[in-house]
């Protein structure tokens, strides 16, 4: 999948993400966010996988038990929310290590804990220069 794409699909997932918090406010549970994101993204015609498992492979052994991702977009965008007072340096690190481990390109990290959900916004790129996946609706980071 080229840039144009995955920005176009991060575009939406954002759009997706304010309307969801318009609608919701800040306060609640991750579940209930990720839960409505991932109706509002199939209603965009987004293919959307939810709690989607990610095995750790080392020296041969695979650990199926390890990770699930909160959301996969079109099998190719990286969605890790949060409902957290602050996004720390570890949540992000945690979204470099699931694009890593996933073999994928670009991650948004999404705090619906925050007033403005634009603070809230963060995108990971794995591997690639920043600005080949830059875009003009995710320029939080």
């Amino acid at each position: 999948m080229d840039a144009a794409e995955i920005n176009k699909i991060t575009g939406t997932v954002i759009q997706a993400a304010m309307k969801v918090h318009t609608f919701l406010g800040p306060g609640l549970l991750e579940h209930v966010y990720k839960a409505c994101l991932a109706h509002e993204l199939r209603k965009c015609g987004l293919r959307v996988e939810v709690e989607v498992p990610l095995p750790v492979i080392y020296d041969g052994l695979t650990f199926d038990f390890a990770y699930r991702l909160d959301m996969v977009v079109q099998d190719s965008v990286v969605l890790e929310l949060k409902a957290v007072e602050a996004i720390l340096d570890i949540h992000k690190a945690q979204l470099l290590s699931y694009l890593r481990l996933s073999k994928r390109a670009v991650g948004l990290l999404i705090n619906f804990n925050r007033v403005h959900l634009r603070d809230g916004i963060h995108r990971v790129v794995n591997g690639f220069p920043e600005k080949a996946f830059a875009s003009s609706a995710s320029s939080a980071s």
